[in-house]
C-alpha cells in the first residue's frame, strides 16, 4: 500500500482542499484503521477525496467542519453504533449513506435500509464495488436533484424549467411565452414577496437585452389567464395597490 497523505485522514478543520481532481468527497466512519486507510488509498484512484473518523464523535464533528457527498458507515462501532448514527444522519441531512457491516444478519440490512440508508454491503468486500455502488448511489441522487430542480411544484401546477412548460394537475399542458415563463420564475424564485413592477420587469428580463412590448400589468394578466386566477379575486398573483405584485401559492416545492 503507497503513503497516505496526512491530509487525508486527519479529522479536523479544513481537511477538504479546493482541488479539481477530486470530483467527489466521502467520509468513512470505521474503527478499522487498515480499512480506511486502504479505502481512502483506492477511492483516491476513481476522483474520490476520502476522510477517515473511527466513531460517531469524530463523524460529527468532521460533518460540522466539512461538506461530503457520501457516507461511508459500519455498522459495529465503538460507543454509537452505525444504526443510530444511520438513524442521526437521516434526521439532520439527506446525505447518501452506504452502511458496510461484517455481519450477515438480513435483519440488520433491513433495518439500516429502513432507518434510511441507500445501500448495504458486507464484510469482506471488493474496493472496486464499493466503488461502483458509491457511483450509483452518487447518479442517482443527483438525478432526482436534477429532476426535482427542473420541476417546480406550486398549488396545482408544475414548472417544468428545462422545457418551460406549465403542466396542470390534469396533465394538460400550458404553453407560455418567453415573457411568460420569466415572468413566473420570477415569482416562483421570490413567493409572498410584493415586488415592484419595476423589479419584476427588470428580473424578468435577466441578462437578456430583450424587452416586453407591453406593460408588466398586461403581462400578469395573461399570465392569470393562463394559471386560471380569477382577475377580480385573484388567490396566486395578486395586486398589491400603489406597490406591485405579490405571489400567494400555498405550497411551493
Amino acid at each position: 500500500m503507497q503513503n497516505i497523505p496526512q491530509t487525508q485522514t486527519d479529522a479536523s478543520k479544513g481537511l477538504i482542499e479546493e482541488d479539481k481532481r477530486w470530483n467527489t468527497r466521502a467520509l468513512i466512519v470505521d474503527d478499522d484503521v487498515p480499512i480506511r486507510e486502504l479505502l481512502i488509498d483506492y477511492l483516491a484512484r476513481f476522483g474520490i477525496f476520502a476522510v477517515g473518523v473511527s466513531d460517531g464523535e469524530g463523524m460529527r464533528q468532521v460533518l460540522v467542519d466539512d461538506t461530503f457527498d457520501v457516507v461511508v458507515l459500519d455498522l459495529m462501532l465503538p460507543g454509537e453504533d452505525g444504526l443510530s448514527l444511520c438513524r442521526w444522519l437521516r434526521s439532520e441531512s439527506d446525505i447518501p449513506i452506504l452502511m458496510l457491516t461484517a455481519r450477515c444478519e438480513p435483519t440488520d440490512r433491513i433495518i439500516g435500509l429502513e432507518l434510511g440508508a441507500d445501500d448495504y454491503m458486507a464484510k469482506p468486500f471488493e474496493p472496486r464495488e464499493l466503488v461502483a455502488r458509491i457511483q450509483t448511489i452518487l447518479r442517482r441522487v443527483r438525478d432526482d436533484r436534477t429532476e426535482q430542480r427542473a420541476n417546480v411544484r406550486f398549488d396545482n401546477w408544475r414548472l417544468n424549467s428545462v422545457l418551460r412548460q406549465l403542466i396542470a394537475a390534469d396533465g394538460l399542458v400550458v404553453p407560455l411565452s418567453n415573457a411568460e415563463f420569466r415572468l413566473l420564475w420570477v415569482f416562483l424564485e421570490r413567493p409572498r414577496r410584493v415586488l415592484s413592477r419595476e423589479q419584476l420587469l427588470d428580473a424578468a428580463r435577466g441578462r437578456s437585452i430583450e424587452a416586453f412590448d407591453r406593460s408588466i400589468d398586461l403581462l400578469v394578466s395573461r399570465l392569470r389567464q393562463k394559471l386560471g386566477d380569477d382577475p377580480k379575486a385573484p388567490q396566486l398573483i395578486k395586486t398589491v395597490r400603489g406597490e406591485g405584485y405579490l405571489f400567494d401559492a400555498r405550497e411551493i416545492g
